[in-house]
């Protein structure tokens, strides 16, 4: 009996609550968002339309499609930019990719050195290295130029390459060495006991659990590098043909000033390569993104 009225009360109360309203996005935050969205791609939308125009048609109607598009135009605005621009994109893989392994070797063992080993003065050593964080590029300019100079490295692509090595590694050490910390000994003490030496457990352990946060520091390093821009064009100087994107589009620009067409159609095709690694690598990314924060 007192079962029932006990239910009897709890079914009156449930009807005597007022019923729960639905909460409707803010308004003034979806236009918000999509202002910004179209402050972003409206430059790169118009930048696509200007690719498709002829010189006469960007004359007529700058900002706006030429209807009917000519076809033949778009395929010459676009083969004189590829034509302009390919040999500088093959350096950039070279420069972007090369660094992209050095980077990732080199960060990755010193970080597991840092986070798993014990030895004097790590600590000391750790922050002297992550201090270099706060030291601004420009800074480092002339004394980098002039190690470059009298190693006999300048107007080579190691004047690149070594110097993307030297200093990609600083912020890679800095996000790797938070992560293989928070990985649990276990793991190692397991692989010990099986035999696993020092380089195992680098490789076969701290390596593979790492993957995303490597694959965010990759993205990361594969951005500066591609386009970075005054530092080639000091080391590259004297040197034509070494030239990265950069610094190959600053001088297609004064090429093609005053042709648009296969201007924007070089800065597309140069953007291709960053785009499609991003679609290909997103994942990881944002999952790297957010594994610094967990402990395994």
């Amino acid at each position: 009996m007192d079962a029932q009225v006990r239910a009897n009360v709890g079914v009156a109360a449930v009807s005597k609550r007022k019923p729960v309203r639905r909460r409707w996005p803010d308004w003034k935050s979806h236009v918000a968002m999509w202002i910004l969205l179209a402050l972003v791609f409206l430059p790169l939308g118009e930048m696509v339309i200007i690719s498709l125009k002829s010189p006469y048609q960007y004359q007529a109607q700058p900002f706006g499609v030429s209807w009917p598009i000519a076809w033949a135009t778009v395929v010459s605005n676009f083969q004189g930019g590829w034509q302009a621009i390919s040999p500088y994109i093959a350096n950039s893989l070279l420069y972007s990719g090369a660094s992209l392994i050095g980077v990732l070797l080199l960060a990755s063992f010193t970080a597991f050195v840092f986070a798993r080993f014990r030895f004097a003065g790590k600590e000391v050593l750790y922050y002297a290295v992550i201090a270099l964080l706060m030291v601004p590029g420009v800074l480092t300019l002339v004394p980098q130029y002039a190690l470059v100079h009298h190693l006999g490295l300048l107007n080579t692509r190691w004047a690149l390459i070594l110097p993307y090595w030297a200093g990609g590694q600083v912020f890679g050490i800095f996000l790797l060495r938070s992560f293989l910390g928070g990985i649990a000994e276990e793991y190692f003490e397991a692989a010990r006991i099986d035999g696993a030496g020092d380089w195992r457990l680098y490789w076969n352990i701290a390596l593979p659990l790492c993957r995303p946060i490597m694959a965010t520091l990759a993205i990361l390093n594969v951005i500066g590098t591609w386009n970075d821009l005054v530092w080639p064009m000091v080391a590259l100087a004297g040197k034509p043909g070494l030239e990265n994107l950069t610094v190959g589009l600053t001088m297609f620009q004064q090429e093609f000033f005053t042709n648009y067409g296969p201007l924007m159609a070089g800065y597309i095709i140069a953007s291709l390569p960053l785009l499609l690694l991003f679609l290909v690598a997103s994942r990881q990314f944002i999952e790297g993104l957010g594994s610094g924060s967990l402990k395994i």
